[in-house]
Parts: C-alpha cells; sequence; structure tokens
C-alpha cells in the first residue's frame, strides 16, 4: 500500500484546481466522486442492481444513471438511501483500493468530498483540507451552479462543518484568494509529502 494524502473540502473551497495542481506535478489522483459515476456506469452489475430495484424509470434515454430521479427516491424515504448506500460503498471501496494499488506515483492524492461525513480519515495517511470562509463558499457555488443564494446555504448545511473539517486536518491550504496563489502551497507540501512517503518506504524495508 502506497503512501495516501486524502484531500477534501467542502463546496466550493476548490478541491479540484488544488488535485489538479498535484496531478501537473505527477502525481496520481484518484477521485472519490468519479468512482462513484463509474461503478454505476451503464452494464455495471450496480446499475442493473438499481434498475431493478427502482424500475427503468431511473434510466435516461440514453441508458444512464437518471441521478435525480434517484436523489428524490432516497431523499423522502431512508431504508432506500441505507440500501443504496449498502450496495454501492463496497463497490467504490473496492475500486478505490484498485487504484491505490495501481498507482505509480511516489504518493497518490485521494480527493474525497465527504471524508468527514463518512469518518473516512483514518484510512489515510495524511489529510490535507482546503479551506475557504463560508461566504465564499456560497458565492462560488452560486456563480459556478447558477443557483440561488438559498439553494447554495443548504448545501452547505447539510456538508461537515468547517470546524469539523479542520479538526482532522493535518494540512490546510488557505484557498479564499485567487486561484494561482495557491501554487506555492502545493509546491511546498508536494516536497514535504515526497519525503514522508520516502520515509514510510524506508520503515516498511528497513
Amino acid at each position: 500500500m502506497g503512501y495516501i494524502v486524502a484531500l477534501t473540502g467542502g463546496i466550493g473551497s476548490g478541491k479540484s484546481t488544488v488535485a489538479d495542481a498535484f496531478s501537473r506535478l505527477g502525481i496520481t489522483i484518484i477521485d472519490a466522486d468519479v468512482i462513484a459515476r463509474q461503478v454505476v456506469e451503464p452494464d455495471t452489475p450496480a446499475l442493473k442492481a438499481i434498475e431493478a430495484r427502482f424500475g427503468s424509470t431511473i434510466l435516461n434515454d440514453d441508458g444512464t444513471l437518471n441521478r435525480r430521479r434517484l436523489r428524490e427516491y432516497i431523499f423522502s424515504d431512508s431504508s432506500e438511501k441505507d440500501w443504496l448506500n449498502s450496495l454501492l460503498h463496497p463497490i467504490i471501496h473496492q475500486e478505490t483500493q484498485r487504484q491505490i494499488a495501481a498507482s505509480t506515483s511516489p504518493y497518490c492524492l485521494w480527493v474525497v468530498p465527504l471524508l468527514v461525513e463518512n469518518q473516512l480519515q483514518k484510512k489515510a495517511d495524511r489529510v490535507l483540507v482546503i479551506d475557504v470562509s463560508p461566504e465564499t463558499q456560497i458565492q462560488r457555488t452560486m456563480a459556478r451552479d447558477r443557483v440561488s443564494r438559498e439553494h447554495a446555504e443548504q448545501i452547505l448545511s447539510a456538508q461537515a462543518t468547517r470546524e469539523a473539517r479542520l479538526a482532522v486536518a493535518d494540512d490546510v491550504i488557505d484557498n479564499n484568494g485567487a486561484p494561482d496563489a495557491i501554487a506555492s502551497d502545493v509546491a511546498r507540501l508536494h516536497a514535504q509529502y515526497l519525503k514522508f512517503a520516502a520515509q514510510a518506504v524506508a520503515q516498511e524495508n528497513p
């Protein structure tokens, strides 16, 4: 098992921007959201199970999952949400482990938006939190997703608090400023993580 740095942050914090910066340095990015989409692509066992559970109306005309309709089902019935989680979480975990094992960079960056909500911080060697003020999150979410302030605030209230994320952080990048301001933070942390990863290898192979 390689050295794993988990990257997390609330909506609008700039996780993708930071992950892209690490990717440009040659680091393997393992994105929980991407994996969650991959495991329910057409013809996958998971999508077939979801269709068997909810009926063919859960699919779009092109055979892909109608995520909005699925959200409506599970938000109105917690038992259906539990069923879906018990189906998807083991598959997502298995694919995550496969990608981590296949990583060829000295450490890998595991991007997990719901790290704190799902209590996954212990599965990483180090936790990097992208921190911004709630007001910045709201403004960015409104601009990016073209949603009302009320809707953006609802999304924020459903996520872990800023304090809860910072409580599990080993490292923090303040991303309240311009996107290009994070480059020096990423370079500094990259050098640090390379050192930590090398130390971990040395301990495994004394």
